[in-house]
């Protein structure tokens, strides 16, 4: 069996979560424990043209960082170029100048592999011969082919053949592959690709080494790993098990001493502030084929809860998500789609009345007595957010929920709650509305449509498709005489959510059809009318 090249992308693939910002001690550090375990090539970051927010010196790589480093002897630097980058073909010569303005003989970098998705693949292959010219090595990595068809594959290893990349690569961008699957890609590459292979894994559904000693055992050559597996989304083998592994294959002791040291010093903490590493959320995108990105933004931004990034996987399992797309994120969160249709009126219970909306945070429980007694004493009409049980269960008049993987987590609570239940009963999806079958339901429709509140009789558009947005509809549209909130207690400061709920409100504020909203409890919310509960 061929003995294999070791790559460590660490800095390159890691800093999709500091933006590649290293710190220089780190750097050395890391080069140390890279030589001493017998690591071959260090893909130190990228070369790009993107220049449009603060990236760290491992974004852009150039040769005057570079001289910089106290590069080990024997640690060969490569860097990445991703093949957007080099599209349109026009003016491929002129970026490849920019990016590399002198010949390898005169750079510290002496590997440069070109990261492209399929669509790309013919128009970047020409940079192989450019950057052979000036004596790189060059790797050619294939992204997201691991749903390509057998006829592609063999495609695309023939027009590879013809340029003769020094390596061609291949990724397993979406983390959903098993030995079995890279086995077989490697034999469809082998019938028309002569030279090495490459491999670059995801640990999406915990087979990333797996995946890696496979593809070594079926011929793969260059293998790629990252320390405690620090990469994008879930991450990628673990450069200190696959070094372990690759003793026995060489039959030589690695020093790991460093490597440890290293782990310890750095990559545990900052794995303990950034997160990365496989759970059931990257589990899922690799299972059905989503970029790992909507999984890892959606983790780093606090408005996600857990029913938020199941819906989010659920939808763009159905709608595709192979891309990601920042915009598609934000459709995929609110999941209504089409004209809102609703059966029920809200007017015909609020109309006229004060409406007491309240919301889950402790404010209701610290106030508890005053909110029950205010209620007996004025009667107004209160709706309970979801499942919110803080207050007396017979002062509660109706609930409003609006969530599909909400409504299907608490379909069982919502049986034995005695209350009905305001929510888009109609445009629910068919498993919940079996689920509920028997429970009261006030069918009020509702669409997501950003910057936007408007309401009908029996339905609503508003921007977002938090569950206060739809509550605040009902009850404009009911025509209430007050609008009270209770247990609006907002979030730490610097929390994206806070900012998330003042937009609303200052979308809603701009409508002269809504009543006035005063929160009855603490609320640290800005711009939102305030009274006491105890002076009411």
């Amino acid at each position: 069996m061929d003995k294999p090249t070791l790559l460590d992308c660490t800095l390159r693939d890691g800093g999709y979560y500091n933006a590649w910002d290293f710190a220089p001690e780190l750097i050395t550090s890391y080069l140390a424990a890279m030589q001493a375990a017998h690591v071959d090539v260090v893909e130190l970051g990228f070369r790009g043209t993107s220049n449009k927010c603060f990236a760290g010196s491992c974004a852009y790589t150039t040769d005057e960082y570079l001289r910089g480093l106290r590069v080990p002897e024997g640690l060969v630097v490569a860097v990445m170029v991703n093949g957007s980058d080099l599209c349109p073909v026009s003016d491929m010569e002129a970026v490849l100048e920019r990016l590399f303005p002198v010949p390898a003989a005169d750079s510290p970098v002496s590997v440069v592999r070109l990261a492209c998705h399929v669509h790309e693949f013919s128009a970047v292959l020409p940079a192989v011969a450019w950057l052979r010219e000036r004596g790189y090595q060059t790797g050619f990595n294939l992204m997201q082919i691991a749903d390509r068809s057998r006829e592609e594959i063999l495609e695309l290893a023939r027009t590879a053949n013809d340029w003769r990349p020094d390596v061609l690569y291949f990724a397993d961008s979406m983390g959903g592959m098993n030995p079995d699957d890279t086995a077989r890609i490697i034999g469809w590459l082998r019938q028309h690709w002569e030279g090495p292979i490459g491999i670059h894994t995801h640990d999406n559904m915990g087979l990333a080494l797996q995946n890696t000693l496979r593809a070594h055992a079926e011929g793969a050559r260059w293998l790629d790993a990252t320390v405690t597996g620090m990469g994008r989304g879930p991450g990628n083998a673990r450069t200190e098990e696959l070094v372990i592994e690759a003793e026995e294959i060489h039959g030589r002791k690695s020093n790991l001493v460093p490597l440890m040291t290293l782990i310890r010093k750095f990559f545990q903490p900052m794995k303990r502030i950034y997160g990365w590493g496989t759970n059931p959320y990257y589990y899922l995108s690799g299972k059905y084929g989503i970029h790992p990105t909507y999984i890892q933004e959606m983790l780093g931004d606090a408005r996600f809860t857990e029913e938020d990034i199941l819906a989010v996987i659920e939808h763009l399992r159905h709608e595709g998500g192979k891309k990601f797309s920042f915009n598609g994120l934000d459709a995929a969160r609110h999941f209504y789609r089409g004209e809102p249709k609703g059966t029920w009126a809200p007017a015909s219970l609020a109309a006229g009345r004060e409406v007491l909306i309240l919301g889950t945070g402790p404010g209701v429980r610290r106030h508890r007595t005053a909110l029950e007694s205010y209620v007996r004493r004025a009667k107004p009409l209160v709706m309970a957010l979801n499942t919110q049980c803080d207050l007396d269960a017979d002062l509660i008049d109706v609930r409003v929920a609006c969530h599909p993987v909400r409504l299907l987590a608490d379909c069982q609570a919502h049986s034995l709650l005695p209350q009905p239940l305001i929510t888009p009963a109609s445009m629910l999806p068919k498993d919940i509305q079996s689920e509920l079958q028997g429970k009261q339901l006030l069918d009020f429709g509702m669409a997501v449509e950003p910057d936007t509140f408007a309401f009908q009789d029996m339905s609503c558009v508003i921007p977002t498709s938090l569950v206060v947005a739809y509550a605040l509809a009902v009850a404009a549209s009911g025509q209430a005489k007050h609008i009270l909130l209770a247990g609006f207690d907002g979030y730490p400061p610097g929390d994206p959510r806070n900012a998330e709920m003042e937009a609303l409100l200052e979308i809603i504020r701009k409508s002269s059809q809504v009543p006035e909203i005063i929160s009855i409890t603490p609320t640290t919310y800005k711009g939102i009318a305030t009274k006491s509960v105890y002076g009411m």
